[in-house]
């Protein structure tokens, strides 16, 4: 079987709490707008002054159940930082970030101009991370369930953001991401925005 098939087999978690989440998603998202806009202004000209470049930039990811989605962050890597190497799997010393790259990763703030993906509804605030279209052809394979993580919405942040960054492997990363699913409603979504918020104003947490 095939990734492809292999995402086509899985089932989407059906919860009325679904719906409830789409409101608070809603709500939340347009509340830190004006906050989130502020850090994303003073960062994005950090990013501008560090090293020549666009303050964003935009991916490909995958979403939910697999759909194609595009994200936009601020840019914490060297401008084409991946022209002569491809997409490659973020490690804790990569040494293509940088300074002010690696603080507003720490913080998660590169991360901010995703709110506008929130409000779309391409992603949620709290959710698994939404992978690179190559990764999860990838992962697909070689790590047994890792499309489970597509049968609910990826999100802006999440357990296995909070808990393992951006260097966790793709096992680690499906391990959280199914505990997650496993205890999918609004208890679980209020514990992992209270920690992220933690994140956000400390850096205590992220790596």
């Amino acid at each position: 079987m095939n990734y492809l098939e292999k995402i086509e087999a899985i089932n989407p978690v059906r919860s009325l709490y679904i719906y409830v989440k789409r409101g608070l998603d809603i709500i939340l998202a347009f509340l830190l707008l004006i906050p989130a806009g502020v850090l994303i202004l003073v960062f994005g000209i950090l990013v501008k002054l560090e090293t020549p470049g666009p303050m964003f930039y935009t991916q490909e990811r995958v979403g939910f159940m697999g759909r194609k989605i595009y994200i936009k962050k601020l840019r914490s890597m060297y401008n084409d930082a991946e022209k002569k190497t491809g997409a490659i799997w973020a490690s804790r010393n990569d040494n293509r970030i940088t300074k002010i790259g690696h603080f507003i990763r720490l913080t998660r703030i590169d991360e901010l101009p995703q709110i506008i993906s929130v409000i779309r509804g391409d992603l949620s605030l709290i959710g698994p991370r939404p992978e690179r279209p190559k990764f999860v052809e990838q992962f697909v394979i070689e790590v047994p369930g890792f499309e489970k993580r597509l049968m609910v919405k990826p999100g802006l942040s999440g357990l296995a953001q909070i808990r393992g960054g951006y260097d966790a492997t793709p096992a680690e990363k499906l391990i959280d991401d199914l505990e997650y699913i496993n205890n999918f409603g609004l208890i679980e979504d209020l514990k992992i925005f209270l920690q992220t918020l933690i994140v956000v104003m400390t850096g205590h947490g992220a790596h």
